[in-house]
């Protein structure tokens, strides 16, 4: 019979269960980006428009369908969405180790991030019903630090992976899905469902994924389609017809997908605007930094991945510095200068990184410019935009900002790979990257503009346990 506050026995459990899941899907984005090349040489040379793919279907199906898995949770119940998630995580996981070609891997990956957008938004409400009220701050900040962590060992992690082969990347997600499962089934509480919680709009997570997918994969296709081609124009007609659309449902719908009367407040819109802006760049350069690597420096897939941790490694401490700083200078104030410093590292590589390895006084520097940037910028918009809701639209706005991050992920990828092409020398894909990072620095620019104008939240009651989810929530998908 699951356990929860009332079997003191069982009380770490849960919280064991839930942070393994977060962990296995936070640590996925960073230990695919260094598979990537491996995979493409695996796959017979795949070009990096087709590789993107890898990473642009897990995007957009989870940014499609995060809202929709959160308001099924409420419906039909935390504990069974959760399990149903790790399992589909687990075995798309599976899937992906196995896929004999892209096409497959890439229908694998758009399924293994159903899974995750079932486990991101019921985890917290089990961890919060399984445990007691004066227990749950230090749980959720405990939590929260998962996805610091996660970044932290990311690269190393998938560098070590990879050096056997990039499928273990996928492999290593088989015991720790089936262990959640097992475990999960025995401990994880039962929060009673509201079967009266109204179905989203289903149709409206379709024009999404639609309007998503057609502007990625015009953007990806475009410069070897031809810009003016049938195809490319289609797929970006197609795309602009589904947002056009998908807007519509939303302002019309009786339960929508995405609620926009949200962005007129006045903290949460401009704090939106800039996470969605700052999170094209950073996908975009996280990318960047595995293609720079392995491509033009010819680094392993583990002297990569060591090459790039010390960025990431910057973001967990910062990132609980900065709720202090934002506190007493305002949560715009940090933002933007985090903004600026992450945009001074891609300057930093523009001008001093050449094709000739040089990792302490080309790389290196830029690295921890960009750690800093974001470990001073993404937790400070997304705790300021969190803390401007009323606690009866925290869940809903909280799913709107990671579905936010999500398609500005997978535009992120898309800009870049339009950006470098396909240079086929090195001076080519010097003057590529320096684009794509003068790209990038320009983003974190204008999300610097957007983020002076977020305001100093105003301090608002919540029930017991509020608090806790807000701390907790905001740092769901930080990966």
């Amino acid at each position: 019979m699951p356990v929860g506050v009332s079997n003191p026995k069982y009380a770490r459990a849960p919280f064991v269960v839930v942070v393994a899941a977060i962990f296995m899907t936070n640590l996925d984005l960073f230990i695919v980006n260094v598979a990537l090349p491996s995979i493409g040489k695996d796959f017979g040379g795949s070009s990096l428009a087709g590789l993107s793919w890898v990473l642009n279907a897990y995007a957009i199906s989870f940014a499609a369908l995060l809202v929709a898995a959160g308001r099924l949770g409420d419906r039909i119940g935390q504990r069974r969405v959760f399990l149903a998630g790790m399992a589909l995580f687990t075995v798309a996981s599976a899937a992906c180790a196995a896929a004999p070609d892209l096409a497959l891997l890439v229908a694998a990956r758009a399924i293994q991030a159903a899974g995750a957008a079932a486990l991101i938004p019921t985890s917290l409400a089990l961890l919060l019903a399984a445990t007691a009220p004066e227990r749950r701050s230090g749980r959720v900040r405990a939590w929260a630090a998962v996805g610091g962590i996660s970044a932290a060992l990311g690269p190393v992690a998938g560098g070590l992976l990879v050096q056997a082969d990039w499928r273990w990347v996928f492999l290593v997600n088989l015991p720790v899905g089936a262990a959640a499962i097992a475990v999960g089934l025995r401990v994880l509480p039962h929060p009673p469902p509201r079967a009266a919680e109204p179905l989203p709009d289903l149709a409206g997570a379709a024009l999404l994924t639609a309007a998503i997918g057609g502007l990625t994969g015009g953007l990806v296709e475009g410069p070897s389609w031809g810009w003016t081609s049938g195809g490319t124009i289609a797929l970006l007609a197609g795309a602009a017809v589904s947002v056009s659309w998908f807007l519509w449902r939303c302002a019309h719908h009786d339960n929508p997908m995405f609620e926009l009367h949200l962005l007129r407040r006045p903290t949460f819109g401009p704090a939106t605007l800039a996470t969605f802006v700052f999170s094209i760049g950073f996908a975009a350069m996280l990318l960047s930094n595995v293609l720079w690597c392995q491509t033009v420096w010819h680094y392993s897939a583990l002297r990569t991945g060591l090459a790039i941790a010390p960025g990431p490694a910057m973001v967990p401490g910062l990132a609980i510095g900065a709720g202090s700083l934002g506190r007493r200078v305002g949560p715009g104030t940090v933002a933007a200068v985090g903004n600026l410093v992450f945009a001074s590292g891609l300057l930093w590589r523009v001008f001093f990184v050449t094709v000739t390895p040089h990792y302490l006084t080309d790389l290196l520097p830029s690295m921890l410019l960009t750690g800093i940037g974001v470990g001073l910028t993404l937790p400070t918009l997304v705790s300021a935009a969190a803390t401007a809701l009323p606690p009866e639209r925290f869940g809903t706005g909280s799913a709107v900002l990671n579905m936010g991050r999500q398609v500005a992920s997978a535009l992120g990828v898309a800009v870049l790979v339009t950006v470098l092409g396909t240079a086929a020398t090195a001076a080519g894909a010097m003057s590529a990257f320096r684009h794509a990072w003068l790209a990038v620095a320009a983003a974190s620019i204008v999300a610097a503009a957007a983020s002076v104008l977020v305001r100093r939240p105003r301090a608002a009651a919540s029930p017991p346990g509020q608090a806790a989810r807000q701390v907790g929530v905001r740092t769901a998908s930080r990966g």
